[in-house]
């Protein structure tokens, strides 16, 4: 029998790395982005992890736990020594290697396997950019692989796992996902041996303790970090903000009447037609991994790329069982066997098959490499960043060399951190957790100019002020006696108080 040199599987894994890689070639900054990249530059530049706050004067000196370090400085010299570009390919990279591990994970029909990865690769991409967060995701993706290797295939978790906690906690202070997913299995493997479920690979007794052991030494190796023992408590630490879930849209609930966050309604669709046609029971770990992230999904939008990620392996393997039970129901059917036949059989065979094949192949490398030609463009990455930073309000900024302190928007915080200091530091930025509950509800009041802000401004002596151009502070700057705007387009507007004016 004729094999091919090219077989379909083979072209569908290509296929799908291609497609995932091309597709996560874009700007690769958002609002936080330019913070990490000015921290990674501080870091690099003064040999040191900074332990207080160096970048703002409303917080100047206080303790800052910068959590990201280590990840800082990784994306700090992929941009040091390739700009946007290298940056770009970096994030790329880490996507493609994340979404591997899954592929890794996923047993069943070659073609609901792509179909999966693919579509869940697309509905992370709401955390592909420059950040901590997106390396947390890679080891998010590398946890999973090690517990998948360690129930289905007697894999090792020692020394591994503790390694990977202790690189975590030096790069996001999202490790507390690896110790969620390990309870998941922890838990989920007892009431397996609970409910007598023969239908998986179930762990022993034994290797139960053992994980439960992993756990303990990884959670011991949390503390391994510049930030020592407060790294134990910063998770808590962060989600007790409830400013965070209140205005900053990833700590938010999907809004599903948006576009970009509708793939997710077709996995949660996917897992319950998965789940309810497989005709068998549910393994407990899949069903509780399933369970916790559906509802951390639906708590907060930046677990929605989190979801996507431990959800594929198991949505692939209950889709195919599905789909398995579904051709034998058609293929009693005459008609439908019939059909059946004819859309399994080759197109073509032997040599023409390869044929077909490669030129898929090169007709998706190439769409790829045009796409990225096109999103690695410095026209492409500058127009980017224009549309979402005040590039012109800062140029002005710098030049008439407004006099400090400067009041600025959260959003564009990082920005005027990587640009203007340390000429200039900010007022508010996006570490919610250095500035505190109180201290961003102070800030929202002066941004809305409800009640007092002409006193608050006066608190901070500010003297210079950035903000949206269309924003209610602006409105009402625009009318205070001793305020000049000294600069507006359709994003930002530069106002300077005019000291003559007196206080």
């Amino acid at each position: 029998m004729y094999l091919s040199s090219l077989p379909l599987q083979r072209v569908l894994t290509v296929f799908v790395f291609v497609a995932i890689f091309a597709m996560a070639v874009r700007m690769p900054a958002d609002t936080d982005t330019w913070w990490h990249l000015a921290s990674g530059r501080y870091i690099v530049e003064q040999r040191a992890i900074p332990l207080t706050d160096p970048f703002s004067y409303t917080r100047y000196g206080m303790p800052w736990i910068n959590h990201g370090w280590l990840a800082q400085i990784f994306w700090y010299a992929l941009y040091h020594l390739g700009s946007w570009q290298l940056l770009a390919l970096g994030v790329a990279a880490l996507v493609t290697l994340a979404w591997y591990l899954v592929w890794l994970q996923c047993e069943g029909n070659a073609y609901v396997r792509a179909m999966v990865v693919v579509w869940g690769a697309i509905t992370s991409s709401v955390i592909w950019a420059a950040r901590p967060q997106l390396v947390s995701f890679l080891l998010t993706a590398l946890v999973s692989y090690l517990l998948y290797r360690y129930k289905h295939h007697k894999g090792r978790l020692l020394p591994w796992m503790p390694l990977v906690i202790l690189v975590w906690a030096n790069v996001h202070g999202g490790y507390a996902i690896a110790f969620i997913v390990m309870g998941c299995y922890l838990v989920g493997e007892a009431l397996n041996h609970l409910t007598c479920h023969h239908d998986d690979a179930v762990l022993s007794t034994t290797r139960l303790r053992h994980l439960g052991l992993v756990m303990l030494l990884s959670f011991a190796a949390v503390g391994v970090n510049p930030h020592t023992w407060h790294m134990w408590v910063y998770p808590f630490r962060t989600v007790g903000i409830d400013v965070l879930r209140e205005f900053i849209q990833e700590w938010q609930s999907p809004d599903f009447h948006q576009l970009w966050q509708q793939p997710l309604l077709l996995l949660f669709l996917g897992v319950l037609l998965a789940l309810g046609r497989s005709g068998r029971r549910a393994d407990f770990s899949d069903l509780l991994i399933l369970g916790v992230w559906t509802i951390a999904a639906l708590l907060a939008g930046r677990n929605m790329a989190l979801f996507a990620l431990l959800s594929a392996p198991i949505l692939v393997r209950y889709s195919s069982l599905a789909l398995e039970h579904q051709l034998e129901d058609w293929r009693a059917l005459p008609h439908m066997q019939r059909w059946l036949n004819g859309t399994t059989r080759p197109l073509a065979s032997g040599r023409a098959q390869t044929v077909l094949h490669g030129a898929f192949l090169v007709l998706v490398v190439c769409a790829a490499i045009l796409k990225i030609y096109v999103a690695l463009q410095p026209a492409t990455l500058q127009k980017a960043i224009r549309e979402t930073m005040p590039v012109d309000a800062v140029s002005v900024l710098r030049a008439q060399r407004a006099p400090g302190a400067l009041f600025n928007s959260y959003n564009w915080g990082g920005y005027l951190i990587f640009t203007l200091w340390p000429e200039y530091q900010v007022f508010v930025d996006g570490r919610t957790d250095l500035y505190d509950d109180a201290f961003l509800r102070q800030y929202l009041a002066i941004h809305s100019a409800t009640e007092g802000w002409q006193e608050q401004l006066k608190r901070y002596n500010v003297r210079t002020v950035l903000v949206e151009a269309d924003s209610t502070l602006a409105r009402f700057l625009r009318r205070e006696a001793g305020w000049q705007e000294r600069f507006r387009d359709q994003m930002a507007t530069l106002f300077i108080r005019d000291t003559a004016a007196g206080e």
